[in-house]
């Protein structure tokens, strides 16, 4: 049985797309990646439209919950990916080299549901074949 890569989806305020790509991830990579979000600055919590544009979808929101990357630093992470040029400029320093990636996706936050929905899917069709591709699976 091969070792799940760990995968760290970074934004800011970790209650938009962060969370999004995170639970995207845990759904689609199945089996093959562990993924984990967290932002530099994260919201008190995830944004609701956040969340209904992932039930809509059929995907679990179990444990969503913004956290700081401080939290998370000290995992074996295999792959940061940013997905805000924000985070991208303030991503901190690992304890370990961890490879990193960079995937843009527009801020829905404070937008209608279906621009969640949008970006919901734009993750799903740019996010998972990135991830794919700098680990290789």
């Amino acid at each position: 049985m091969t070792k799940l890569k760990t995968v760290l989806v970074l934004c800011t305020g970790n209650s938009c797309r962060s969370q999004m790509g995170e639970a995207i991830l845990n759904h689609d990579l199945a089996g093959q990646v562990r993924s984990l979000s967290a932002g530099t600055t994260p919201q008190p919590k995830v944004a609701d439209g956040a969340i209904e544009a992932l039930r809509l979808a059929g995907l679990s929101t179990e444990g969503l919950h913004p956290k700081d990357v401080e939290s998370v630093i000290h995992e074996q992470i295999d792959l940061v990916v940013s997905v805000c040029d924000n985070a991208k400029e303030s991503c901190p320093i690992f304890p370990h080299p961890v490879q990193r990636i960079h995937v843009s996706f527009h801020d829905p936050h404070g937008e209608s549901l279906e621009s969640f929905i949008r970006v919901r899917d734009d993750i799903r069709a740019r996010l998972v074949p990135a991830v794919r591709a700098a680990l290789g699976i």
